[in-house]
């Protein structure tokens, strides 16, 4: 699992703690009560049965292992007086993945944000519009950096194409040619950096992808943009170096696979205790219950 990233938004006053995580983002519902009470409004607006129908739709859109059963029981019991649930209860009874409950210097009882907003509307519609619009502002701003951070990669990506084009006109380009063949030059030239980072050649890409537009370093992702501006600038100098084709094509994606590595580490970690989260992990390495081979 990857590590969550917290952010804090201020709502009429108040901060409150929001975390990315990989099923979405998830609002502090601890933060938020703190405003009018304590974290006793969270199971007073729990317990209320409107709010455990909207807790139970929710997770059986989005949770193929929700128990609908303990949920029904849930439901049977909300409206009598003795009926109390906290947090905790309804996870650990329903297998739930909308509410969670945490431990630690970020403590309390966090919610998706579609649950989040359903608890500000339920503390006070005022509260909950400024929510809405400060969450929004919060998203709009990491989009804003991502795609300044995306467009940065594209730029750098473009810069070095100018450095890796001259270093082709040149080396590779002999004296007299026709436009066509200096065309054609550029474009298997091109190709060896798609193959390197993409595993794919403008054609092959296009054949396979015939309703987008553009081409495939236009749906590439930040890191991809980051290594193919790398392995451009060194293919500048293999080519300076006189390297044949093939030889900088091997070397070209040895790097590409290299720093791929290293920059998307994270996200394998992550499909890793995922794949091992839901018994996909290496056969071999497979326990029975009691921790038996």
């Amino acid at each position: 699992m990857g590590k969550d990233k917290k952010s804090r938004i201020e709502v009429q006053g108040t901060d409150i703690t929001v975390l990315a995580m990989d099923n979405g983002d998830f609002i502090s519902l601890t933060d938020m009560a703190k405003k009018f009470g304590d974290d006793s409004l969270i199971y007073s607006w729990m317990r209320n049965r409107n709010t455990l129908e909207f807790l139970g739709i929710w997770e059986q859109i989005h949770n193929p292992d929700f128990k609908g059963g303990e949920f029904e029981t849930f439901r049977t019991q909300s409206g009598l007086n003795s009926f109390h649930l906290t947090p905790r209860k309804w996870i650990e009874s329903t297998g739930a993945i909308g509410i969670q409950s945490r431990a630690g210097r970020y403590g309390g009882t966090y919610a998706h944000k579609d649950l989040a907003f359903e608890f500000g509307s339920w503390l006070s519609p005022e509260f909950k519009l400024y929510l809405i619009k400060e969450f929004q502002r919060l998203k709009e701003d990491e989009n804003r950096r991502l795609s300044l951070a995306w467009n940065l990669n594209r730029t750098l990506s473009k810069l070095n194409y100018h450095i890796h084009t001259d270093a082709i006109r040149d080396h590779l380009i002999p004296a007299v040619v026709t436009p066509a063949q200096i065309a054609i030059t550029y474009a298997a030239e091109a190709d060896i950096l798609n193959v390197a980072i993409f595993g794919q050649t403008a054609r092959q890409w296009r054949e396979a992808n015939p309703k987008l537009e553009g081409n495939m370093r236009d749906y590439a992702g930040i890191e991809q943009l980051l290594v193919l501006a790398n392995i451009e600038g060194m293919n500048a100098e293999f080519i300076h170096m006189g390297l044949n084709q093939g030889d900088r094509l091997k070397r070209l994606n040895a790097i590409a696979i290299r720093q791929m590595k290293t920059l998307t580490a994270g996200s394998i970690r992550a499909l890793a205790y995922e794949e091992a989260k839901n018994g996909k992990g290496s056969p071999g390495n497979k326990t029975d219950k009691k921790g038996h081979e």
